[in-house]
């Protein structure tokens, strides 16, 4: 089975407020030696699988350079990556080459380098089309330039675009949202990612609204019932314009669904490296299903060579990540399948939880299949764990 490439870019230009991602500022100086590193990285890509007892195969089909925000760095620190990888692997025909992009980071040269490198998806944060939204949380585009950025791929050939959009930004309000899903559905892109904010420590923002301070705009957020509002409404939006639902946060036009993230929800192998990167590879000897591996989230140990650490994955777990993992797609999970590769004994533990999601109204089943709700897509965290507890049971 062909692996996915994920390569964590972790330079910004500037660090959003709500972001809780290992990514941060940094001198250019250090762009240098982590593109060595990561170069590095990818040579021994075969020797690190054979070291974790995985599979290795030479064959990808995807390549995902996320971040942080790729294009920050230089044209030839990108080429430099793009040979390595050529150089190392197989990239079959039709692979899915995505970049993501922060918009006003766009340069001509840097589009027609894409074209060079084979990039055929990028991927633009725009998170907001009101430009006070969007600057509240430090984020430096405007409305315009988004637009902008869009007609320039379209002209430069890439056509395979998606928007991010995040809902429970400060100063949002319905009015706002509804012209920001508007403006998203008017671009025509053929694929839309929506997220709702992130309430957690291991942002700025995230800290201020938990210690109920008025820092970083945290007074203007939106309350969590209105975010949950604006979710919803962009889900019908999006629906009803032929950008249908197909995970909790992703949104595309049939035939245009990332290939790269369904592999990380249909559990296919894949390696990521750099910072704060994970991977995920079959294996087959001592009971074990797949083995997972992850780099460190700071860019001085990752750099230095610090150690990965490793997750065996056996069946008891490859049977709760199926379940977990596959219900974020709208199209469910099928227990019939499940049954024939892990038993019907082991589906059968799981019979009490789901019967209970049922009468929660959290899950809904049509014949042997399972999915979220509306209302389980919102509360999708509390029914993941209630599977990972009733394996516990």
């Amino acid at each position: 089975m062909p692996l996915g490439l994920y390569i964590s870019v972790p330079f910004c230009r500037t660090k959003c407020t709500y972001c809780n991602f290992a990514s941060n500022v940094f001198s250019k100086t250090v762009f240098q030696r982590y593109v060595d590193r990561l170069c590095r990285d990818l040579e021994q890509a075969s020797a690190t699988a054979e070291q974790m007892n995985g599979r290795f195969e030479r064959g990808i089909d995807s390549i995902y350079f996320g971040g942080g925000t790729p294009t920050v760095l230089d044209i030839s620190q990108l080429e430099r990556l793009f040979v390595t990888i050529s150089q190392n692997f197989q990239v079959l025909p039709n692979a899915e080459l995505t970049v993501e992009c922060a918009p006003g980071t766009l340069t001509a040269s840097m589009i027609e380098a894409f074209q060079r490198f084979g990039v055929n998806r990028v991927s633009l944060g725009a998170q907001s089309f009101v430009d006070k939204e969007a600057a509240s949380v430090g984020r430096l585009h405007t409305r315009h330039k988004v637009l902008e950025d869009i007609a320039r791929l379209r002209a430069g050939g890439i056509y395979q675009i998606n928007i991010d959009l995040i809902a429970g930004l400060p100063h949002q309000s319905f009015e706002s949202w509804r012209f920001s899903v508007e403006q998203t559905i008017a671009c025509q892109v053929p694929h839309v990612s929506v997220y709702m904010l992130e309430v957690d420590e291991d942002s700025r923002l995230g800290r201020e609204l938990i210690a109920g301070g008025t820092k970083y705009h945290a007074h203007f957020v939106p309350d969590g019932d209105l975010t949950a509002e604006l979710y919803v409404m962009a889900c019908e939006r999006l629906e009803n314009a032929g950008v249908p639902q197909y995970e909790i946060s992703n949104f595309a036009r049939q035939g245009h669904e990332s290939q790269h993230n369904l592999k990380y929800w249909t559990r296919q192998p894949y390696l990521g490296f750099g910072v704060d990167a994970h991977s995920m590879l079959r294996v087959s000897f001592d009971g074990m299903q797949a083995v997972r591996f992850s780099t460190p989230d700071s860019l001085e140990e990752y750099v230095a060579g610090a150690p990965l650490k490793r997750t065996p994955v056996d069946k008891q777990a490859a049977l709760e990540e199926t379940f977990f993992l596959g219900l974020r797609l709208t199209r469910g999970v099928d227990l019939e399948q499940v049954s024939g590769e892990f038993g019907e004994s082991a589906v059968a533990a799981f019979q009490p939880a789901i019967i209970e999601l049922l009468q929660s109204e959290l899950l809904e089943q049509r014949r042997n299949v399972i999915r979220l709700t509306t209302r389980g897509r919102l509360l999708s965290n509390e029914v993941f764990e209630r599977f990972i507890s009733a394996a516990a049971v």
